[in-house]
């Protein structure tokens, strides 16, 4: 009745859906209907469903702790949640189980721990509630035990000094333009590498802000993980004079500004 209310159909209200799973980063989603029911053109992934549940974490939430709701009365019949983490001190506070005779039994939960540390996980094709109690509580400890977060840079630290051709400034700072956090296994963290990409030097007229490089980290068994670095200041094309001394001076000296 929602769907129909929204978008006049569910088959148009699942359209939404799908425009925005594909706005939000779910390359592997379609949805077909509203409740999740099977169907052969009905799909996700894992990664697809970690996403939309960090997004629920993120974007909503006044909503959001509506998961952690352990039970409600609505016309004098209880309705318990059926997360089998809620009851449990392990930090859950969301989000869905999930159950089809096709994918078996699945789990969405969201933890936070360890001054504010969240994990999320995404569990599918478990045969039982059981099974599906016990290795959920079993992934979420292991992923607490193995995996640490490693804050390299705040937003707006120098991460390096480049040159500058042709600028009224010999060198601009590259910045974080985000705070940089690298989720890695524990044992990992030694042989982390960290590379910056970049054109050199670098043309003026630069604008604080602009992205001028990229910083990329490596460890074993991890995909590289990127962070853009941007500008920490202007800095001004020379005059036609200026050019010609500085070209001047790369010819004779070998350097110039």
């Amino acid at each position: 009745m929602l769907a129909e209310g929204l978008s006049g159909s569910e088959e148009a209200f699942a359209e939404s859906m799908n425009k925005l799973a594909k706005a939000m980063g779910m390359r592997d989603t379609n949805f077909r209907n509203s409740t999740g029911y099977p169907d052969p053109d009905h799909y996700s992934t894992a990664r697809d469903l970690a996403i939309l549940a960090k997004r629920s974490v993120d974007d909503h939430p006044e909503y959001y702790k509506m998961y952690a709701e352990r039970e409600y009365t609505y016309n004098n019949i209880r309705q318990g949640n059926r997360n089998p983490l809620l009851y449990k001190s392990l930090g859950v506070d969301g989000l869905k189980t999930g159950h089809t005779e096709a994918a078996g039994y699945g789990l969405v939960a969201s933890a936070s721990r360890e001054g504010g540390r969240r994990i999320t996980m995404v569990l599918n094709g478990l045969p039982s509630i059981k099974v599906r109690a016990s290795e959920s509580e079993r992934l979420l400890d292991w992923a607490y035990r193995e995996f640490e977060n490693y804050t390299l840079f705040k937003a707006g630290d120098t991460v390096d000094n480049v040159d500058v051709w042709l600028g009224n400034a010999k060198s601009v700072a590259l910045v974080a333009g985000a705070p940089l956090t690298a989720t890695l296994p524990r044992k990992a963290r030694r042989e982390m590498r960290v590379t910056e990409f970049y054109d050199t030097p670098i043309n003026a007229p630069i604008r604080k802000g602009d992205t001028l490089a990229r910083l990329v980290i490596t460890a074993p068994g991890v995909d590289p993980i990127e962070l853009p670095l941007i500008a920490g200041a202007d800095v001004e094309r020379l005059g036609a004079f200026g050019r010609l001394g500085a070209a001047m001076s790369y010819l004779v000296f070998g350097s110039g500004r």
